[in-house]
């Protein structure tokens, strides 16, 4: 419980610090985890192009980032992992269904130690006596997290796999454990897999009913809404795509 009071903290002040950075002519842009090292590139070619212009990004899942704007976090920009969650963004009338735009697409892989010896072609194979834990992102609040939920469920593993589960608080910390070889296993968007291929290696595409795409929005009640949309529209644009398909994401 501590623990767990201590990161909500620590992810307030982390907010706090990028509002208070971006000023009052700043924009405050609150991105998925799995999209950090694309959208500082993003923030920094934006920022050569427009000039006195200064973007402050705070990372975090789509689903706690979706939290802080709901309780009046100060925040221009949201860009989200999954569908759902900018559904409900606009459901409570913090994004306009006009201001929201598809900007990129993603793959679920199940990604293992580059040292692993352990054959893995198929969602079965994580059944194996072998492995011993599988880091999966909470889905209540990781996209993820949902979206391994789903092929797990649609594959009937949910219960076989629900004691080698461990759960993690975004992709990147799932990443994290099967890079330091703490789980033999993990889900990751691809994107993420490529950042540490020295460390781990992908097994297998996951199969889903759906398609990973990431939203992008102008918040309701920014107080910079020009900004905003200038920023919106420069991550659909020809430079801002070029950025995201360098990291490995797909267009729309």
């Amino acid at each position: 419980m501590k623990l767990r009071v201590l990161k909500r903290g620590l992810a307030a002040a982390a907010l706090s610090l990028a509002a208070a950075a971006a000023g009052a002519a700043g924009l405050t842009v609150s991105a998925a985890s799995s999209l950090t090292n694309a959208f500082r590139d993003i923030a920094q070619g934006y920022e050569r192009q427009y000039p006195g212009s200064h973007v402050a990004l705070n990372f975090g899942a789509s689903g706690a980032l979706l939290q802080q704007i709901a309780k009046g976090a100060p925040v221009d920009v949201f860009a989200c992992a999954d569908q759902e969650t900018m559904d409900r963004a606009q459901q409570q009338h913090l994004v306009r269904a006009a201001d929201r735009h598809d900007f990129a697409r993603n793959t679920l892989v199940v990604i293992a130690p580059a040292n692993a010896t352990v054959p893995l072609g198929r969602l079965a194979d994580l059944g194996q006596a072998r492995i011993g834990r599988v880091a999966v992102s909470n889905a209540a609040s990781v996209p993820a997290g949902r979206y391994t939920q789903r092929a797990l469920e649609a594959a009937g593993l949910l219960p076989a796999l629900a004691s080698k589960t461990i759960n993690t608080l975004s992709v990147r910390q799932s990443l994290d454990y099967v890079a330091r070889g703490e789980v033999d296993a993990g889900f990751v968007y691809a994107t993420d897999a490529t950042l540490m291929q020295d460390k781990v290696r992908v097994a297998f595409a996951v199969p889903l009913d759906v398609p990973i795409s990431y939203p992008i929005a102008r918040v309701a009640g920014s107080g910079n809404a020009a900004e905003a949309a200038r920023f919106v529209a420069y991550v659909l644009s020809p430079a801002g795509q070029a950025v995201m398909a360098r990291f490995g994401f797909r267009q729309p």
